[in-house]
């Protein structure tokens, strides 16, 4: 197959994703306009005249070098037969290197194992295990073996760290089918009866006590306790305008794109969160909640209105997101592993992130500059 890339509009960006069943949200016009401190570009496979493939670009400029640029595709490229991937990257890899890139970032939506809800708790448990990848995995995807190959054959360099997560999207998700095997949508039955007793016993307790559940606009208020609960975390907040744009951004393009979820308590906020939904996937994208009432279970009760709501609008997966592979007992990060486990389902594995020097000594130069960057963040400089 003869392939050529080139730009594409927004709008036929858009009527391109709208007839695919799985595009990440990353990989939408509208996210190119929420990452701001980002150039963004849509580009388009061609076979002959036919669009049959797209992208959404981002560009970051080198330091003191601003005429050459990074090339990202986060969570991309949204292409059919990722089988045949070289087919597919080398018109990619000529046509941004002559746009002035010295290097692309790609994420194939690419897996290559799964492992159950069980197997993880069994995991946790089992002190002799300390990460995912030392256990079986419950399916294991040859696609994802091809293709990471033919990456290394054609010269990527893998760029997922030890605990699964690096510069951009983390190589380890958390996923709640809402499909079964054959195709069949689950019932709210089946979901219930896949999650563990303490999440379905939060989750009649919420109702007990008198949590509402609603999709609504107040953009600050959510942000006020996202705040809250980075300081209780430790985690740096997101500004309130960078949800201002997300939301604008992603509703123009589609109304039904971004939702935010109020979970309050006699008329207290006690837990939000943010849904997005592209295609047949959903995915619970920021959330928050209060250090007081936190025995109403707020959270549990926003992630069952989302889980629900996604099974009403006919998704396939409810993507709880990034996960470390860590299953040691005594590593912070499990706490977040088992919560998201309750919910029955599976972690995966994808191909990860990969980068394709095209000029290999600015590569080598933004590579060192970001590395003295991490480092000097590491010691809270």
């Amino acid at each position: 197959m003869s392939l050529t890339v080139g730009p594409i509009s927004a709008a036929e960006h858009v009527a391109f994703v709208r007839k695919q069943r799985s595009v990440s949200f990353l990989q939408t016009p509208a996210w190119g306009r929420v990452k701001t401190e980002w150039r963004s570009e849509s580009l388009g496979w061609y076979a002959g005249r036919t669009l049959v493939g797209a992208g959404l670009v981002l560009h970051r400029p080198v330091p003191r070098l601003e005429r050459f640029t990074l090339a990202y595709l986060p969570q991309g490229p949204a292409i059919d037969s990722p089988g045949e991937i070289d087919a597919w990257l080398d018109p990619l890899a000529a046509h941004l290197k002559a746009d002035g890139a010295f290097a692309i970032r790609l994420g194939p939506p690419v897996r290559t194992n799964t492992w159950s809800a069980a197997q993880v708790k069994e995991g946790i448990a089992d002190p002799g295990i300390e990460r995912l990848t030392e256990l079986p995995s419950q399916q294991t995807d040859p696609l994802g073996a091809r293709v990471t190959s033919q990456l290394r054959d054609a010269g990527w360099l893998p760029q997922y760290p030890e605990d699964g997560f690096g510069a951009g999207q983390p190589q380890f998700t958390y996923e709640l089918p809402l499909r079964n095997l054959d195709g069949q949508s689950r019932t709210e039955d089946d979901l219930l009866t896949g999650m563990n007793q303490l999440w379905r016993r939060n989750i009649k307790k919420a109702a007990k006590e008198g949590v509402e559940v609603t999709v609504g606009e107040d953009l600050k208020a959510f942000h006020d306790l996202y705040v809250h609960t980075a300081e209780r975390d430790r985690f740096t907040p997101r500004p309130l305008r960078y949800f201002e744009a997300m939301f604008a951004a992603m509703s123009a393009e589609d109304p039904e794109r971004i939702e935010l979820y109020l979970a309050r308590h006699q008329g207290d906020l006690v837990a939000a969160a943010i849904l997005v939904r592209v295609g047949g996937h959903a995915w619970y994208s920021y959330g928050a909640s209060s250090t007081e009432k936190r025995e109403v279970r707020g959270s549990n009760a926003c992630q069952w209105a989302m889980i629900r709501d996604s099974l009403a609008a006919g998704c396939d997966v409810y993507d709880l997101r990034g996960i470390t592979p860590t299953l040691d007992a005594d590593d912070p990060h499990v706490g977040l592993i088992q919560f998201k486990v309750g919910t029955g389902g599976q972690a995966v594995r994808y191909v990860g992130e990969w980068d394709l020097p095209l000029r290999p000594m600015v590569y080598r130069a933004f590579d060192l500059y970001m590395r003295r960057r991490r480092s000097l963040k590491r010691r809270g400089r």
